[in-house]
């Protein structure tokens, strides 16, 4: 069977619909929302929001830290969909135990969510990872946008049935929402697991004999390490779009985890919350692929600069909102681009990159992609602890757009591409 059959595309496909329920019910959705009201009752508002910032920063650190040497590793062993399926059942397992944390014990439930939310970044690394291994270059753009369109209705789904399940709990034989949010994390858990099956089962990682008779040797991984940040150097291409990815995926990032922190503490009700964000999640659906489909008729530069754009117009926007249509129309704006950027830097990358080191290359765009996620929740939390106004913390994510745009723009001006040149972008 060819690696690159439909079965093992579809495979590959359904991981983002499996991995969507933690970033949807959890990351964005009710753990937000749960942090402030339930874990850390009593705490001050914008004391809480410090809190689930640097929470959110220190998730993501670990896993930038150590991003490019299991990708290295990945590489020399053909590890790639092992690393995926151990980080899952860490991620989706840590989701569950959410289930177990009672009101105040704040420290606990950000033990867990850090420990999630690595599980959750890590198998995301090695998922895009095996992206040339399961799809032909000139198919990239499509499969990825694919990826991102299932997720959004997969994590939409189980969002829209998580909703349900604290709006009318009665319906489901729960006794009130503060059990409907924590059983709610619980069916992420065996969600995500579930839906990684057919990845485990048909997903095919190419192997060399090489790979095959390699040993265990750490210090040679760490060399490696050394030797791809050389070459990422020396093109200039690469080196360019990571900066800027690093910077404008900050930016999304951030908005994606704080957005609902960010409504309830300028006086936004839960069901409004809540509601905008299922609307992000079924615009996201078709906008996905859409942006898929468009890369054949624009250059994919000016597709992913259209939707830094937006996303800085919306955080504009955001800073003087006080209604919740408001929130609603920001919403579905942001449904609109969402999957566009990220689906598409995904592709753009990994017809950059050597497709044997895909495991490491993809380890520092990871890398790059967490560091952004250490900066802009702590960049927006110290800004709204320091100056007592969440509001101001929501517009200083413009300093990561539009300086994320810029270096995007030097990586398309960029002429030093000795290593992996590449022309239609």
């Amino acid at each position: 069977m060819s690696s690159y059959s439909k079965k093992n595309q579809w495979s590959w496909i359904f991981y983002d619909w499996a991995n969507s329920a933690f970033a949807t019910t959890v990351m964005a959705g009710f753990f937000p929302l749960f942090f402030k009201n339930y874990y850390s009752q009593g705490t001050d508002p914008t004391v809480s929001t410090a809190q689930l910032g640097i929470a959110n920063s220190v998730a993501t650190l670990f896993i930038a830290l150590l991003s490019p040497w299991l990708g290295s590793l990945a590489d020399q062993f053909a590890w790639k969909k092992k690393f995926l399926l151990a980080f899952c059942f860490l991620g989706s397992l840590s989701t569950a135990s959410l289930f177990l944390v009672q009101a105040g014990q704040w420290p606990l439930a950000i033990f867990l969510f850090v420990i999630a939310s690595f599980g959750f970044a890590s198998s995301c690394s090695f998922y895009d990872s095996l992206l040339p291994d399961i799809s032909p270059k000139q198919d990239y753009d499509k499969i990825s946008a694919l990826g991102y369109s299932f997720g959004y209705l997969g994590g939409g789904l189980l969002f829209t049935l998580n909703v349900l399940m604290y709006q009318k709990p009665n319906w489901f034989g729960i006794s009130d929402g503060t059990t409907a949010v924590k059983l709610s994390f619980l069916s992420v858990g065996a969600w995500w697991i579930l839906f990684t099956i057919p990845l485990m089962i048909w997903v095919k990682e190419k192997k060399d004999d090489q790979q095959l008779n390699e040993k265990l040797n750490f210090i040679k991984s760490l060399k490696k390490v050394k030797i791809t940040f050389l070459d990422i150097k020396k093109d200039s291409r690469i080196f360019f779009f990571l900066i800027g990815f690093l910077l404008y995926n900050d930016g999304v990032g951030t908005t994606i985890k704080m957005a609902v922190d960010y409504g309830s503490s300028i006086g936004l009700n839960a069901g409004d919350l809540i509601t905008a964000l299922l609307m992000v999640q079924f615009i996201g659906f078709p906008a996905a692929y859409a942006f898929g489909v468009v890369t054949k008729k624009i250059p994919i530069k000016l597709a992913i600069s259209i939707c830094i754009a937006v996303y800085s117009a919306a955080v504009i926007w955001a800073y003087q909102m006080t209604q919740a249509w408001e929130f609603f129309f920001l919403a579905g704006v942001i449904g609109l681009v969402q999957g566009g950027i990220q689906s598409l830097s995904r592709s753009l990358f990994a017809s950059l990159i050597p497709e044997e080191k895909a495991g490491e290359y993809f380890g520092f765009y990871n890398l790059m992609g967490k560091f952004a996620g250490f900066i802009g929740p702590t960049l927006m939390g110290l800004t709204a602890l320091i100056t007592g106004s969440n509001r101001l913390g929501i517009l200083s994510v413009l300093i990561l757009f539009f300086s994320g745009w810029y270096f995007f723009n030097k990586y398309d001006k960029s002429q030093n591409s000795k290593l992996y040149p590449i022309n239609r972008y």
